[in-house]
């Protein structure tokens, strides 16, 4: 059997012009980075917001398990799928942190016959434009340390910095740190640490953005300190947020690659969902509906963080709604739900697949709060049994919903053209339906946080200490209660508890800090001990990675 890797090394890539041409862009509007990826120049994006948009079509997923479920895949799959029943579609993904893919999550590139390409170069540096986010992230960070060492003028408080510095990487020495040290030349010593770039508010801004000038105001609007007096120090307080908005020119254009069949594939920003809003950029998902009839794109890990931040914060801000969502699942992933080992998955196992089942019920519960019809694609894996499919079937439709097989991964778009007729069909028979959001922005800081957890992650409620609620009421007094709420939860539980499987009750969501990313337009609240710096594990995938004798790259997935 063929690896991920070596399944898009032999594929007939098409030169990037030709990909454009089958969405009407026009050569002077592309800037090739090589012969099979590009940018698409912001200027054109002025000319296509104006058309009346495509179909939205938003891939979600169960809570991930060890055993995985294939989110991205389907993605492309169903992109695919779409035209091969004669749909002009596109799909929309985020880019691939070099963190996971060093670490042990992999790419994010899909799998199998359904990916995007060329792998390596999106896996990997692609266009540059997480070094850009990187850097001008850092700048920042640089300019506030040169600020206080040359006399502090804002009368910022050392010890209340909330601007860390970021690594593209998974680093966990880099958590907590003591800058500054040396000597009086060497800046001012104080506790500092770093973040991974996909945590980084500049990587929320980013793909919030809608131009350059929305960029640099959003820029501006950071707040990066606290003054002494108690005030809110902002980015645009020590200048940084112009040369930020230089460094972000190039990068903020998205960039366009193709699936394995041809497919037009926007892959453009990339924020963490169990951290940031873990959505792709909205230029690049505005652009694709505007050139596109089905716009096929993915929210992060599960639906409870993907989906819920990508209705409440990127639909919200960009002012897009989703006209249908398909859940991913496995049965290997849902009988891990319901108390198998991973080593035993793939035996038979119905109890187990009923019980693990409800883990996916609560997803299409949840999305039906938002008015979104839904479809169940059951990602096949070869270990599936004909009598586990059948009961999965007849559980998702006793619940109201459709479920297809999805087999993009070995068939590509063939595997996935009845799921994209069904997903059709979904959107047509839903012309009454109403989008709506989980909360209004009216509703208190406070409020809107117990509503996710009470609504979508079904706990008891939120526990804080005085402290912690003391902090959600000034930022309702500073302005900022009209913001949604951004959860930094672990994705592999509705708890904030990564070992509780399938569908826990009984439980609060402790909430550890509330931050204020106001560039942005959310109020990050983390929960449990969910971390912004991941670290490595005990064999990382960087051990298998490598470089043959011919120059090619091996061993990445």
């Amino acid at each position: 059997m063929l690896s991920d890797i070596e399944i898009a090394q032999r594929a007939d890539i098409k030169p990037i012009g030709q990909i454009a041409e089958k969405l009407s862009i026009p050569d002077k509007h592309l800037s090739p980075y090589g012969k099979y990826k590009a940018k698409v120049a912001l200027e054109f994006y002025e000319e296509v917001k104006k058309r009346k948009p495509g179909k939205l079509i938003l891939v979600t997923g169960i809570n991930p398990t060890a055993a995985g479920e294939g989110k991205s895949t389907v993605t492309v799959g169903l992109g695919d799928g779409l035209r091969k029943i004669g749909k002009k579609s596109a799909i929309c993904l985020r880019e691939p942190s070099l963190g996971p893919c060093f670490g042990m999550k992999g790419g994010a590139a899909g799998g199998g016959y359904s990916q995007v390409i060329p792998m390596e170069d999106i896996n990997l540096h692609f266009t540059g434009d997480f070094h850009a986010i990187t850097s001008a992230h850092n700048l920042l960070a640089a300019m506030i340390d040169n600020h206080i060492h040359q006399g502090n003028a804002l009368g910022l408080d050392v010890r209340r910095i909330a601007w860390r510095r970021v690594l593209d990487m998974n680093d966990r020495a880099l958590r907590n740190l003591v800058i500054g040290l040396g000597g009086t030349g060497d800046g001012i010593p104080r506790e500092s640490g770093f973040d991974i770039t996909v945590a980084s508010e500049v990587m929320a801004v980013f793909c919030l953005s809608e131009s350059l000038a929305d960029l640099k105001e959003r820029l501006g609007q950071m707040v990066i300190a606290t003054g002494k007096d108690g005030s809110q120090v902002r980015a645009r307080d020590v200048g940084a947020h112009g040369a930020m908005t230089v460094l972000l020119r190039d990068a903020l254009a998205p960039n366009l690659v193709q699936t394995l069949e041809g497919t037009p594939a926007f892959i453009h920003g990339g924020p963490f969902a169990n951290i940031a809003h873990g959505c792709n950029s909205v230029l690049a998902t505005k652009m694709a509906l505007g050139l596109a009839d089905y716009v096929v794109t993915e929210a992060g890990f599960g639906a409870d963080l993907g989906a819920e931040k990508f209705i409440d914060i990127k639909c919200r801000k960009a002012g897009l709604k989703p006209d249908a969502a398909v859940i991913v699942c496995t049965i290997r992933a849902l009988k891990m739900h319901g108390g198998m080992a991973k080593t035993e998955l793939t035996k038979e196992n119905a109890a187990a697949l009923e019980k693990g089942a409800e883990n996916l019920h609560q997803h299409i519960e949840n999305l039906g709060k938002f008015g979104v019809p839904v479809v169940v694609a059951m990602n096949h894996f070869v270990s599936d049994t004909q009598a586990e499919i059948d009961t999965l079937q007849k559980k998702v439709a006793g619940w109201g919903a459709t479920m297809v097989v999805s087999e993009g991964w070995g068939k590509g778009g063939a595997g996935t053209q009845v799921l994209a007729e069904k997903v059709v069909g979904a959107i047509d028979s839903n012309k009454g339906g109403k989008f709506k959001y989980l909360y209004e922005d009216s509703l208190p800081l406070w409020d809107k946080m117990h509503t996710i957890a009470t609504q979508i992650y079904r706990a008891d409620g939120v526990e804080a200490s005085a402290a912690i609620k003391k902090r959600f009421q000034t930022l309702q007094e500073q302005g900022y209660g009209h913001l949604p709420i951004c959860v930094a939860k672990t994705q592999y539980s509705f708890s904030t508890d990564a070992s509780v499987l399938g569908t826990p009750r009984g439980f609060t969501i402790p909430v550890r800090e509330v931050r204020v990313s106001a560039g942005a337009g959310f109020v990050v609240v983390v929960t449990g001990d969910i971390m912004t710096m991941p670290g490595l594990p005990k064999v990382p995938s960087a051990e298998k990675i490598d470089i043959d004798s011919t120059g090619k790259v091996v061993g990445l997935f």
